[in-house]
């Protein structure tokens, strides 16, 4: 209970500095390692993700880490990250190992239940997918699919009526 707040200010500084360093570390190697490192994840990313993060708190926390161990770690990690998205971008064969296909879980009108039950969705998150695309109905819907990067696509059905014609009405008031 005593070191409930305050333990030692060599730890405290310790802590400091090695958190600086670790950010500086992210910082520069997620800047390095381009958009793919916080785009949209899909299951792979996350993971390492979630290991990276892990690394840096051990390496600031942990006083039998160094510094220059976690870095390494993490270095390693965003290395292979890389080797392997770049593999996996020439070969489709890899990237179906290390990625999840996209599953189309509403056409035509119709919810697809096997495919939502084998994703874990709900009518519910689909009908909140449809509002962050300010679509109203699923009348009004084509398809949707659940990406491998655990994002709902909405794909909506073409209109009825040419966009031409639309325009033209709008537009013959002002050219009056």
């Amino acid at each position: 209970m005593d070191m409930l707040f305050f333990d030692d200010i060599d730890k405290l500084g310790r802590i400091v500095l090695t958190a600086v360093l670790v950010y500086i570390l992210i910082v520069i190697i997620t800047k390095v390692s381009g958009k793919r490192s916080t785009s949209q994840l899909n299951n792979f990313d996350w993971v390492v993700t979630v290991m990276i993060g892990s690394l840096g708190a051990s390496t600031i926390l942990l006083e039998n880490i160094p510094f220059i161990e976690g870095a390494s770690s993490i270095i390693v990690l965003y290395v292979l990250q890389f080797l392997v998205t770049k593999y996996a971008s020439i070969s489709p064969q890899f990237s179906n190992v290390i990625l999840s296909e996209p599953r189309i879980v509403f056409y035509q009108g119709q919810f697809l239940p096997e495919a939502m039950r084998a994703e874990r969705l709900t009518r519910q998150e689909l009908e909140c997918a449809m509002r962050a695309d300010g679509v109203r109905s699923f009348n009004d819907i084509e398809a949707i699919v659940f990406e491998s990067d655990a994002k709902l696509t909405i794909i909506t059905k073409p209109d009825s009526q040419p966009m031409t014609d639309t325009v033209s009405e709008t537009l013959a008031p002002l050219t009056d």
